[in-house]
């Protein structure tokens, strides 16, 4: 996520500034999906995730273990959709507390922006 390149040698490398990274950020993105397409697959889940910044292919472990999580937690329900053709499937929908941490997401995320921008201001009148 992070683009600092103060000279070539860092064009390949990661970036090392903390907080670059976005574990926890799945989260809210997987409720907004649930929300927009209740009975979501793990597999469409996992292809939308990358329009939110995660990597082109995210590991789909991290994916199922937030899932499991998350359903443990109260916030989404799964079941088993089962057809004809081919394996057994999992359906993940929101329940009306992931419904609630959704909202709660949005006005944090609300809150962050607004100081991150405050930051880059700053930074920019400064250099």
């Amino acid at each position: 996520m992070c683009n600092h390149k103060k000279n070539s040698n860092m064009e390949n490398k990661k970036c090392k500034c903390p907080g670059s990274r976005l574990e926890r950020f799945i989260q809210p993105c997987l409720l907004l999906l649930l929300h927009e397409r209740p009975d979501s697959h793990g597999y469409d889940l996992l292809v939308e995730l990358k329009d939110f910044g995660f990597d082109a292919s995210p590991d789909p472990g991290v994916l199922y273990r937030n899932l499991r999580r998350m359903e443990q937690e109260g916030l989404v329900a799964s079941q088993w959709e089962t057809g004809a053709g081919g394996p057994a499937r999992r359906l993940y929908q929101l329940t009306p507390e992931g419904e609630e941490l959704l909202h709660a997401w949005s006005e944090n995320i609300k809150r962050n922006k607004n100081y991150l921008e405050y930051f880059l201001d700053r930074y920019r009148s400064n250099f």
